[in-house]
């Protein structure tokens, strides 16, 4: 079964919802919940620091890194300010994701093959700091050759067409684009271990349909957050983080 790496970013949008534009140790602690993560399973604490710092803060990734024994993984923006922040921390993982100031949340994967001699550069920086280096892409073969050109160690899949085609299709294999979507993701997969780099995926998974993803052979690690938070909400924390571990065991 793949490792799982719980994504806390809404448990800081809680909190930004009562101190909106300020940075302060409010309620609830994305480090508290981080710590329930742990002792509900998870195997990875991942969190994005955005441009915006709309839900995590800097002093967030800080504390983080110094109170979480488990692997912490930054995702963040290719850019010169989010390198040097990466320095500084020195998380275990870096993914590189694509980010735009107004999108809701993540939209597509990161454009590797067309911006290849920046992002190589960026790999290679944060790779000789010892922090593995991953990022987040859609399932195409153009941008899995990249990733294993820049030096990347890892391909995190966009899993949000496959999570779309589930929902359009009640889970039926023989609705819709499900199965081409699942296939491709499986595909991915394939290539991405052949060039040597880890196979992960995540978002948009669910209790209902990552039972697929997390059964597909070589994925390594799954990133998922909204559907865990949203859970805690009625059941706490840790019990969602078990729970989706239970459901990652299920067969897909």
């Amino acid at each position: 079964m793949p490792l799982l790496g719980v994504n806390i970013d809404h448990v800081a949008t809680v909190r930004q919802a009562r101190y909106r534009g300020q940075d302060v140790l409010g309620e609830p602690d994305p480090l508290r919940a981080a710590h329930e993560a742990e002792l509900g399973g998870a195997d990875i604490i991942t969190v994005h620091l955005r441009e915006d710092r709309r839900h995590i803060h800097d002093r967030d990734v800080a504390r983080l890194r110094e109170g979480v024994s488990l692997r912490f993984n930054l995702e963040m923006g290719a850019s010169d300010e989010m390198v040097r922040i990466a320095l500084a921390t020195r998380p275990h993982m870096c993914t590189l994701v694509p980010e735009g100031r107004q999108e809701v949340t993540t939209e597509g994967g990161l454009d590797v093959a067309g911006q290849a001699a920046r992002i190589k550069q960026i790999v290679a920086r944060l790779r000789d700091a010892g922090i593995f280096v991953s990022a987040f892409i859609d399932a195409q073969q153009a941008q899995i050759e990249a990733c294993a050109a820049a030096g990347f160690q890892a391909c995190e899949f966009h899993t949000g067409p496959y999570a779309a085609a589930f929902f359009a299709a009640g889970g039926d294999t023989a609705l819709g684009t499900l199965a081409v979507e699942r296939d491709r993701l499986r595909d991915a997969g394939h290539r991405t271990r052949a060039l040597g780099l880890r196979f992960h995926a995540g978002h948009a998974l669910n209790y209902v349909n990552v039972g697929p993803v997390a059964t597909m052979p070589g994925v390594s690690e799954l990133h998922i957050g909204h559907a865990i938070v949203s859970r805690a909400v009625f059941v706490g924390l840790r019990q969602a983080v078990a729970d989706m571990k239970h459901a990652m065991a299920a067969r897909g």
